[in-house]
């Protein structure tokens, strides 16, 4: 029989979430930490390879499998990135046609780990570093996935189309006329970014909010990440959503782009990592698990890819406006789960895409 990945059941035998995606400690029935040790890394090369999915933009992604690939040489990353949305429907219909290729899977909609735990196809698996150093509500109280990243979903404007003193402050001032046929954004159907960015937005400023703003002229593209490099190629002056982390990385960069974190508060997107049960290089799999939550790989998310950690031992980078100090929205990855539907019917017939 093949699986079906039904969204609009998930919250069946499961907990309301939260801030996370996990509710509580580590249970009594999950794996003891697990240290990587030379029989762990002799039986990855044997396997020699490990399947990545990921909706990390794709220079990230290379970054982080080529430094695994330099740490543990004889296995090799393969990158497959595409939006989480995208993410999900691809490994439904590989397993639906009894393909089993995904080794470790890391999805920007954290409701993804739901579906995926509550259908049995993750494995247990906890690090060390998870185990030691990150929040116990980011670690999922069974084992079956944790936190490998948080970002946020902001406003950003081109510095050479928009001076500072005249940029938008807040989500409310982006629905004044001077920005009509200026502004990008991007699509919940496609990035799961922007699905919980959208769930979060509608939930605190009311759909009302998008029929104002769908009436500004927006350019509509796919992925969380497209809106900054519209910006960076000046197609655009204002996006109302996006990636942070490829804002950093542009302005790094040299691009004329700067971060606007919106007086209403700014929508938080965690995005998890897991393993799955049926991985075809399921040694390969739990030794870049261990790698994506160790100190090192998640110091490089920050330094390179411009992503919030959650690791306690990590340094927040200079010049990036620190964690702590910026209002977020609350994120609810089952409240997301029970209206992603919803969200996406409502949003393009407002937006007609």
């Amino acid at each position: 029989m093949a699986l079906i990945f039904d969204r609009r059941d998930v919250l069946k035998g499961t907990g309301a979430l939260a801030l996370t995606v996990a509710a509580a400690p580590l249970s009594a029935q999950s794996p003891a930490p697990v240290a990587v040790d030379d029989a762990l890394i002799q039986a990855a090369r044997k396997e020699g390879k490990v399947n990545y999915y990921t909706s990390i933009d794709l220079p990230m992604a290379q970054r982080i499998g080529k430094a695994f690939e330099t740490k543990y040489p004889g296995i090799t990353v393969r990158v497959e990135r595409t939006g989480a949305e995208r993410v999900f429907q691809r490994i439904g219909q590989e397993y639906g046609s009894k393909i089993y290729a995904v080794d470790v899977v890391n999805s920007s909609d954290a409701a993804h780990m739901i579906v995926w735990k509550r259908d049995g196809l993750l494995a247990p698996y906890v690090t060390e570093d998870m185990a030691k150093h990150f929040p116990a509500e980011h670690v999922d109280p069974d084992g079956m996935f944790a936190s490998f990243r948080a970002g946020l979903s902001i406003i950003a404007y081109n510095t050479n189309l928009v001076k500072a003193e005249d940029a938008p402050k807040s989500f409310a001032d982006l629905l004044d006329p001077k920005w009509a046929g200026k502004i990008v954004k991007a699509h919940p159907g496609y990035s799961g970014t922007i699905m919980t960015a959208t769930f979060q937005m509608a939930r605190d400023l009311g759909w009302e909010y998008f029929e104002k703003l769908a009436k500004q002229r927006i350019m509509q593209v796919q992925s969380a990440t497209d809106p900054p490099k519209k910006l960076s190629l000046g197609e655009r002056a204002v996006m109302v959503d996006g990636s942070e982390y490829i804002v950093f990385q542009l302005k790094e960069s040299g691009q004329p782009v700067e971060p606007v974190y919106a007086s209403e508060g700014t929508p938080l997107v965690i995005g998890p990592n897991a393993v799955f049960k049926a991985a075809p290089n399921p040694n390969a799999a739990r030794l870049f698990q261990s790698y994506c939550f160790s100190l090192e790989c998640q110091q490089l998310i920050i330094d390179h890819g411009g992503l919030r950690s959650l690791h306690a031992q990590t340094k927040e980078k200079a010049g990036h406006k620190p964690f702590k100090d910026i209002k977020v929205m609350k994120e609810d990855a089952a409240g997301v789960e029970q209206r992603s539907e919803e969200i996406k019917k409502r949003y393009s017939q407002i937006f007609k895409v």
